[in-house]
């Protein structure tokens, strides 16, 4: 059923799990597949299973070389691709698979399997390509495309494809952007038979740190994991002020460790927070707003950030992921924070409070289960004493075996472990494909000098100035991520734009440094932070419009409400960016607390301006001076903040002065 036909008398409800999937198939590219049945069904679970085997195995005992190990890993995904993903979207309600899409999953097993048939041939002919060399790339990239478009989106496939005629009409192109462009037979050799394309970084650690981790979440989803993130959170949250709501903030923030996409965990958890907020009172666009703006933050939230974060790794170089999950602690609470106290202010400001005890589970049940926890506990200890990040994830997943152990109901047999591996597959496969068009488009970056010439024009358009930069790069990115997934976001901005805020930020520096840890990482960071948050911000804000099909409201204004509740998000990479304090590198204890307390009262206050409630009403000279004072203690500057703190006590002053004058007056006129 369509978002508005969901029937109203299930709106106060959990949604039942095929609603959910309905939801899912119309938001969510990566879940639109077909139901196969007969021999296909079990020819595409072997497959699955397969895939998944192939990874545990080279995870454990040691990875093939690059070729081997991506083109492998792409003829699996391609193939499955082809199976599961019907060629227009509404083709997906068909079970049968037509002919053709037999016919291009054999051509990508064929692809998959050119290189580790070839191996040693391609190797002692290195750089000489045959015309079968040649048919086999081409066949690839077009594979690649279509594969993207149908489990990714239209957008990703448009903008591979601009690049790829960018690479061949080079010297067409006016002023920077001309280069002397490239032929059929150098482009194909940079597409498949270089790590520079189709099998570049991208998908390198798709096959690599990502696919172990979505096993991970996989074998976690099988623990009933999930459910538990509700009841846990609800039991924490849900008697607190506007209790659904940040029962919504929390268990959305925990579901992001099992889910790297904005649109799956807002179905998943906001089918049973959404209609909880409604039934409490908040309106359908706020708490639509709410679930989404949480649920996209599930991507920031360490330790498993989203399969972007994986990708920072390579690209920076130099550093590991647990610094990355590190660095983006203190930004991540900061995200959630600002989303709980603007629905705290909400609540307050409506009159809402929490949930009654008839609603609640019980406590003593769901803190019994806290062990459900270990497994991700466990991936922290494990990145924090320096397993490297593969075998943290392979220790994630026997964690989570022994762990589920201690109750029948959460216990996984055999039976569970497989469908586990194939559902882990099945959700790595637009990864894949995401990762592999991703590739074709810093193949042609870096092939043609683009990235260098993009960073330069836009120093030049912002002219030198790094706050113009950064608003550019933000535009950017969020433009980008309306159309492309996060991973592929990240890679053409972290390609394209980052270079530029790198340079400026090295302006002092002498000609031909190295480039700090901080400075890469804020950079890289900054790209990261926008490219997610665009699953927020309207127009095409697919995480609000999932949420507005549960809730029943406006899709547009459910986007506007979860921008405006996710503030937090467009402003906290501004301030990493100018004070890197913030993400605990190269800074000392006392700055990174300052920092810290001077950001959460910043936000504290921008809230309550925002949402025009305090401890009382606000009116718009109030909201103007509360605004003003979130605004200097965010900017990272210590006269700022000194300002910033003096108006904020002299807010706070008021609104107690005139709250209990308010209410000795109410006492005064009930006598």
């Amino acid at each position: 059923m369509a978002d508005n036909q969901i029937k109203k008398d299930n709106l106060h409800d959990q949604l039942s799990e095929e609603e959910q999937l309905e939801l899912l198939k119309k938001y969510d590219p990566e879940s639109n597949t077909r139901d196969v049945q007969g021999i296909l069904k079990k020819i595409v679970f072997i497959g699955l299973l397969a895939f998944s085997l192939f990874q545990l195995y080279t995870a454990i005992f040691g990875q093939y070389t690059a070729y081997i190990q991506r083109s492998v890993h792409l003829g699996f995904a391609l193939s499955l691709i082809f199976l599961l993903f019907p060629f227009r979207r509404k083709m997906a309600k068909k079970d049968k698979v037509p002919f053709y899409d037999v016919l291009l999953a054999l051509l990508s097993i064929g692809v998959g399997l050119y290189w580790p048939v070839m191996y040693k041939e391609l190797v002692l002919r290195v750089g000489r390509m045959t015309d079968l060399d040649m048919a086999v790339a081409i066949i690839a990239v077009l594979l690649t495309l279509e594969a993207a478009r149908r489990a990714v989106g239209l957008p990703i496939t448009i903008i591979a494809s601009a690049f790829l005629i960018y690479a061949f009409t080079g010297p067409y192109w006016p002023g920077f952007l001309a280069h002397r462009g490239q032929d059929l037979t150098a482009l194909s050799q940079l597409m498949f038979f270089t790590t520079d394309g189709v099998l570049g970084t991208p998908i390198g650690v798709s096959a690599t740190f990502i696919f172990v981790f979505l096993l991970f979440g996989a074998f976690l989803v099988k623990t009933g994991v999930g459910q538990y993130f509700n009841d846990l959170a609800v039991s924490i949250a849900g008697k607190l002020t506007g209790g659904p709501a940040k029962v919504a903030v929390f268990s959305s923030a925990l579901q992001g460790t099992i889910s790297g996409s904005s649109v799956a965990n807002v179905v998943t958890s906001g089918s049973y927070t959404i209609p909880m907020m409604k039934k409490l009172g908040y309106r359908k666009e706020f708490a639509g707003g709410v679930e989404a703006a949480a649920s996209t933050g599930g991507q920031l939230m360490p330790p498993i950030m989203g399969a972007a974060a994986f990708l920072m790794v390579e690209f920076i170089g130099g550093i590991t992921y647990w610094e990355i999950a590190k660095a983006a602690a203190i930004p991540a609470l900061l995200y959630f924070a600002g989303i709980w106290i603007m629905t705290h202010f909400e609540a307050k400001r409506v009159g809402l409070e929490g949930l009654s005890d008839d609603q609640m589970p019980n406590r003593k049940e769901v803190f019994k289960k806290i062990y459900l926890l270990l497994p991700i506990l466990g991936i922290i200890v494990f990145l924090l004493v320096g397993i490297p990040t593969m075998q943290a994830a392979l220790w994630g997943i026997v964690l989570t075996i022994v762990v589920s152990a201690f109750d029948k109901k959460t216990r996984i047999n055999f039976k569970d472990m497989i469908h586990a591996l194939v559902d882990g597959a099945r959700s790595a496969l637009a990864v894949a494909a995401a990762t592999a068009c991703a590739g074709i488009i810093v193949g042609v970056v870096v092939k043609t000098g683009l990235g260098l010439s993009l960073a330069n024009g836009l120093i030049s358009a912002s002219g030198g100035h790094l706050f113009l930069t950064l608003f550019f790069t933000m535009l950017a990115a969020i433009v980008l991520g309306m159309g492309s997934p996060t991973t592929a976001n990240y890679v053409i901005t972290s390609t394209i734009a980052a270079p530029a805020v790198i340079a400026l930020l090295m302006i002092d520096e002498p000609s031909g440094a190295a480039v700090p840890i901080v400075v890469a990482l804020s950079a890289h960071l900054f790209v990261f932070y926008f490219g997610i948050i665009a699953d927020i911000t309207p127009p095409v804000a697919l995480a609000a419009f999932a949420a507005s099909g549960i809730s029943g409201g406006d899709p547009v204004r459910t986007g506007i409400n979860a921008s405006k509740l996710a503030i937090a998000a467009f402003i906290i990479p501004y301030m990493f960016v100018y004070n890197p304090a913030m993400l605990m590198i190269d800074a000392s204890v006392l700055e990174i607390a300052w920092v810290t307390l001077t950001a959460l009262t910043g936000m504290y206050a921008l809230s309550a301006g925002l949402v025009g409630y305090w401890y009382k009403r606000l009116n718009w000279i109030e909201r103007i001076v509360t605004l003003a004072a979130g605004a200097l203690l965010i900017i990272p500057e210590g006269m700022t903040d000194v300002f910033g703190f003096a108006l904020f006590v002299v807010m706070l002053a008021i609104q107690f002065i005139t709250k209990n004058r308010g209410e000795k007056e109410t006492v005064s006129t009930a006598s």
